[in-house]
C-alpha cells in the first residue's frame, strides 16, 4: 500500500509547480472529466471534487454549468490557496477547503456527484476513503474516480455502491488509454 503524502509535500513551491504542469499536461483530461460531470449532474446539483489540487477541474465544470454548487477539497492547504487565487470569475460559485478524503467536511447524504482525478492512487486506505465518499453522497448520487490506468482498485471498497464499472479513458489525441474511470452509484 502506498504511503499517503504528508501535507507538507505539496507546500507552496511544489503546489505552484504542480499547478503549472497540470495546466499544460492535464487540460485535456480536465475538459473530458468536466464534460462527464456536466452531463451526469442533475439540475442544481452539489458537486464535490476530491483531491482538487489547483482547482482546474471545477473551473472547467463552472464554465459548462452555471446551476451547479461546486466544492473542492485537497489535503494541501497550499493547493487550496492556489485554487482560491485562480478561481477568478468563479470565486463566488466554488468553495475550496483543506480536508482529507477520509474525513470530509460535508454532511451525510449532502452531495449529488463526487469526482476525483488522479488522487485515488495516493489514498492510504482506499476502503476508508471510498466509505467516506459513500457517506456524503445522496441516494442516487454518482461517484466518478479517474486515475492512472494501472492504479490499484480494491473492488470490495465499492461494495456500498451499485453499477460499479471501471473503463479505460483515452483522450482524443493520445494513442493509448493512460487513465481509467471508476463509475458507481448510490442505491
Amino acid at each position: 500500500m502506498s504511503e499517503h503524502p504528508p501535507t507538507s509535500y505539496f507546500d507552496r513551491k511544489r503546489s505552484a509547480s504542480y499547478e503549472r504542469r497540470a495546466t499544460r499536461l492535464l487540460g485535456g483530461l480536465y475538459r473530458r472529466v468536466a464534460s462527464d460531470v456536466a452531463a451526469l449532474a442533475p439540475p442544481g446539483a452539489v458537486v464535490l471534487d476530491v483531491g482538487t489540487g489547483p482547482g482546474r477541474l471545477l473551473h472547467a465544470v463552472a464554465a459548462r454549468r452555471a446551476d451547479l454548487v461546486l466544492g473542492g477539497v485537497d489535503l494541501s492547504a497550499d493547493m487550496v490557496e492556489i485554487a482560491n487565487a485562480r478561481a477568478g470569475a468563479w470565486s463566488s460559485r466554488i468553495t475550496f477547503q483543506a480536508a482529507d478524503v477520509a474525513s470530509l467536511p460535508y454532511s451525510d447524504d449532502s452531495v449529488d456527484v463526487v469526482v476525483s482525478t488522479l488522487s485515488m492512487h495516493e489514498w492510504p486506505d482506499q476502503r476508508r476513503a471510498v466509505a467516506e465518499l459513500r457517506r456524503v453522497l445522496r441516494p442516487g448520487g454518482v461517484l466518478l474516480v479517474y486515475d492512472i490506468r494501472f492504479a490499484r482498485v480494491d473492488r470490495e471498497s465499492f461494495s456500498g455502491f451499485v453499477g460499479v464499472r471501471r473503463v479505460p479513458v483515452r483522450l482524443r489525441w493520445w494513442p493509448v488509454a493512460l487513465f481509467a474511470r471508476v463509475t458507481a452509484t448510490v442505491s
